[in-house]
């Protein structure tokens, strides 16, 4: 039923809001500090400390500055702290910018054989539009960092510096997206023809172009290095031409079969596998698997995690409830129903449900305040730089954790049998605009 706006409503509508006092005080407040400043709660710094029972020994941050690659440096803090526990070097910093070239290489390499796969669809084809506006973002999963580092490894921040493109990637994303667009038009006339021969041709024609892209924009990503570093006692280490897998499987003690991922998606059936097909990116890689389970066995996993000495990945709602100068992640951070005399209130199954929920970040768990089974506040590791939060730690509430957290990697061994059985059943397959994406 269509309803038409009257002027007569409108008359009502300003009536009822001046014969309300306080709102003309509300709307001083909100329009010189804007709506969520104006709903600060104060409660949430007295309760929010930054001492946890339970803390990783970490120290400096990275910066993924104007890019999108939290979902890779994330991991990489994860591989990073593994590598500092085992190597008694809790600041070595891994190169960003080598993983990020081969995650580009391999994409572009998985988006022609999709086009291909599904070059007998039109173009306004849901699925075939989702694969091409995949090719505008430099998002990403765990098993996207963890299939690219596997097949060729890591260096160190050293070895292949921070450019311009990848610390600000839009641009960069801009030309590849323009340029794999135009190249699916090319594949798709080719397949639509019966021409396999030209169609391989010109894949490899394609993959060679992105590859000088990368190489002009980011650099090429050496051969062998020679690593080089000071430990946290002082001593020197040495070692000459190591290749990226040789190093990577040598130092890092990173087992990427160990590891599974978690999922608390409550729009989704429970106890089961999901497969974010859309979104792998290295053709014989990692599959993007989430095991879709109740909330208490991504708690209970992380903190047996984190006092195993290792790091938790995790996919969360950054942009809810989050202050970035104070690092605070609190439900009750900002009362802006309170504020505006409004309800908004929503079941995570209904925010995920209606596109208000979403994973939009990736950080890493450093640590947990927990007290005889009772989980107060979790330590985090942001990639945002040290400018925001403590020195780039951020603090989150364990209700935040529960409203917006919705993947955690954590190792096997501290996931229940019965969990990990659900791994051998045949995963539900998500479509690309399904809400985990």
């Amino acid at each position: 039923m269509s309803h038409k706006l009257s002027l007569e409503e409108i008359a009502e509508f300003s009536r009822g809001f001046n014969a309300d006092p306080k709102n003309q005080a509300i709307a001083r407040a909100a329009g010189r500090s804007g709506v969520i400043e104006a709903s600060w709660n104060p409660e949430v710094s007295r309760r929010l400390n930054r001492t946890f029972s339970v803390e990783l020994d970490t120290d400096n941050v990275t910066n993924q500055e104007r890019s999108g690659r939290c979902w890779l440096f994330s991991t990489l803090n994860v591989v990073r702290h593994n590598f500092g526990a085992k190597n008694k070097a809790k600041n070595f910093t891994f190169s960003q910018a080598y993983n990020y070239f081969w995650d580009k290489i391999e994409r572009a390499n998985y988006f022609y054989d999709r086009i291909i796969a599904t070059a007998d669809r039109p173009l306004d084809d849901r699925t075939v539009r989702g694969y091409m506006d995949w090719t505008t973002t430099d998002g990403g999963q765990w098993h996207m960092a963890a299939s690219v580092i596997a097949k060729y490894g890591v260096v160190p921040s050293y070895v292949m510096p921070e450019t311009f493109n990848s610390n600000h990637s839009d641009a960069l994303n801009m030309v590849l997206s323009d340029k794999e667009r135009k190249d699916a038009l090319v594949l798709r006339k080719l397949v639509q023809a019966g021409d396999a021969a030209a169609v391989e041709a010109k894949r490899k024609e394609f993959l060679a172009q992105v590859y000088k892209i990368m190489a002009m924009a980011v650099g090429e990503p050496p051969k062998t290095f020679d690593l080089e570093f000071r430990d946290d006692d002082k001593n020197y280490h040495l070692e000459k031409q190591l290749t990226p897998v040789e190093f990577f499987n040598k130092y890092c003690d990173t087992d990427f079969d160990d590891y599974v991922v978690l999922a608390n998606a409550p729009d989704h059936e429970l106890n089961r596998v999901l497969h974010l097909g859309f979104e792998d990116n290295v053709e014989g890689g990692l599959p993007n698997l989430f095991v879709n389970v109740p909330m208490e066995y991504l708690e209970d996993a992380a903190v047996k995690m984190l006092k195993s000495g290792r790091a938790v990945w995790f996919g969360n709602d950054v942009l809810r409830q989050m202050d970035r100068k104070t690092g605070f992640m609190d439900t009750e951070l900002y009362k802006l129903d309170d504020l505006l005399g409004i309800d908004t209130t929503m079941t995570k199954a209904e925010r995920l449900a209606t596109g208000v929920g979403m994973s939009s970040h990736d950080m890493a768990i450093v640590g947990v305040d927990e007290d005889r089974g009772e989980i107060r506040q979790w330590k985090v590791e942001n990639s945002w730089g040290d400018k925001s939060g403590e020195k780039g730690y951020f603090v989150m509430s364990n209700d935040w954790f529960r409203e917006y957290v919705y993947e955690v990697t954590v190792k096997k061994e501290f996931v229940p049998k019965q969990i990990l059985d659900l791994l051998e059943t045949e995963p539900v397959e998500l479509d690309p605009w399904d809400s985990l994406l």
